[in-house]
């Protein structure tokens, strides 16, 4: 099975391969792959989601190509992408990412301020 890490650069490759128009637009966003448990009665079962991180400047142009991220990531098997906009994460006030992963927040403000 392959890492998280490895399938995040799989993705990555397959995007820059056959979509180069998109591959500018992902160049600019911060992309991981998460992984749940599918269920409670099948702990070993896991699922897959790719979150894709984008700052708000490029929030339109990179949502209308979502059936492209969308596509891709369900013929590698990931369950489903996620789109997340980093500035609206990062300025949220319930949010608790900050004291959680500092690293990531910060990564993100990066992203943001991009």
């Amino acid at each position: 099975m392959l890492s998280r890490e490895e399938l995040t650069k799989e993705y990555i490759k397959i995007i820059d391969s056959y979509y180069p128009v998109v591959a500018k637009l992902m160049r600019r966003c911060l992309i991981k792959i998460i992984e749940l448990n599918a269920t409670r009665t099948q702990p070993k079962q896991r699922i897959y989601y790719l979150v894709i991180y984008y700052p708000e400047k490029i929030g339109d142009r990179l949502l209308q190509q979502q059936d492209v991220f969308r596509d891709a990531a369900e013929n590698m098997g990931l369950a489903e992408v996620i789109f997340i906009n980093a500035n609206r994460l990062i300025k949220d006030p319930l949010s608790k990412l900050k004291q959680q992963d500092f690293r990531f927040w910060l990564e993100l403000c990066w992203l943001a301020n991009e």
